[in-house]
């Protein structure tokens, strides 16, 4: 079961919310450019991932279901992209401005 759940979420972080999304590096700083405005400090890409994940352990502890175990792995291997990548700790562009 573990071994599909795995599987499964390598191929959406790979194929097709890659091909939708684009880069990680792209999509979470534009999402954490957004958060910075709304919460008024800076928020990194790195930042989004953990948040997403944080929320996929609170659905998963509300309910489990297999969705939330896949985006999980999917959103802990976008994390270690972030981390390795030469991406390093991306800021969103406005951070002067908090």
């Amino acid at each position: 079961m573990y071994n599909d759940i795995f599987a499964e979420a390598d191929s959406l972080v790979k194929g097709d919310r890659r091909q939708a999304y684009g880069s990680v590096a792209e999509s979470f700083l534009n999402i954490a450019a957004i958060w910075s405005v709304v919460l008024k400090r800076t928020i990194t890409a790195q930042e989004v991932a953990k948040c997403m994940i944080g929320m996929k352990l609170v659905r998963e502890a509300n309910k489990h279901g297999k969705d939330n175990l896949v985006d999980l792995c999917g959103y802990s291997k976008l994390l270690q992209e972030l981390e390795e990548g030469d991406q390093f700790e991306i800021m969103c562009p406005m951070q002067s401005e908090f």
